[in-house]
């Protein structure tokens, strides 16, 4: 059996009482799209910052390309970081930064790379997202929502990462926008050869994206199987989740 490119081994997290996470484990495949789906407070954040070094669990292993992560040293840490793009939620883009600059600070500041190198390189990462030249002067403030998430995603490939983290991708984004974003993120992930774990509650997205979907609910793993076979999951809590149905064993607590 080929090595995983990412491990989950039995992942607990806890603030205070609240259990988030309660035994979580899930193998990644390299060059391999999983989507973790869940609805608030499932524990998809949680895990994700696990993976990227944010959080760190209270017990359980997490391996990227075989090499336990949990309580690396940070130089090692950064080594491993080398390996990560990442796709944040609400783009994060830096507001004082131009287009270009966004998209080339992980090749200025993380690789040393030179500015009139790094510019060429963010140009040529924007033309994969289908922006022009031009969009490179611009701030991010004179960009809609969908072409500041497109800047992000050239951002997020710019380093050429081994593993890119969607943080819920299509959030914000009018329905045509965010298939535009999903046809975006499978051919850049295809490009690169890159492995995807991307977490989200748009399951359009969930199941245009991945190869492989994973379902979280209280912090555990209820079901994982190739994409196609959702439908079929024999899950009431997935089946009420994939099709929105108040209806079901899930409960959302009304707050008055």
């Amino acid at each position: 059996m080929p090595q995983p490119k990412i491990q989950l081994i039995d992942l607990h997290k806890s603030f205070g009482p609240k259990k988030v996470l309660d035994g979580v484990s899930l193998d990644v495949a390299s060059a391999e799209s999983v989507v973790i789906i869940g609805g608030s407070g499932s524990g998809k954040s949680v895990t994700l910052k696990c993976m990227l070094g944010l959080l760190t669990p209270d017990s359980g292993s997490i391996l990227i390309d075989g090499e336990e992560v949990v309580g690396m040293r940070p130089r090692d840490r950064e080594r491993v970081m080398k390996k990560f793009g990442m796709l944040f939620q609400g783009g994060a883009l830096f507001d004082s930064l131009s287009i270009w600059e966004n998209v080339a600070f992980g090749l200025i500041e993380g690789q040393g790379m030179s500015r009139a190198k790094a510019k060429d390189k963010a140009i040529e990462k924007l033309a994969q997202v289908g922006l022009g030249k031009d969009v490179a002067k611009l701030s991010p403030s004179e960009l809609s929502g969908g072409m500041q998430k497109r800047v992000a995603l050239a951002r997020a490939i710019a380093t050429e990462p081994q593993i890119i983290f969607f943080d819920e991708p299509t959030t914000g984004l009018d329905p045509i926008m965010a298939d535009v974003i999903n046809d975006l993120i499978i051919k850049c992930v295809k490009e690169l050869g890159a492995t995807a774990v991307t977490i989200t509650h748009d399951m359009h997205s969930a199941r245009k994206i991945s190869d492989r979907l994973a379902m979280l609910y209280k912090g555990k793993l209820i079901w994982t199987g190739p994409s196609r076979e959702i439908d079929r999951s024999d899950n009431a809590y997935v089946d009420q989740f994939i099709h929105g149905r108040a209806e079901g064993p899930i409960q959302m607590e009304l707050k008055g």
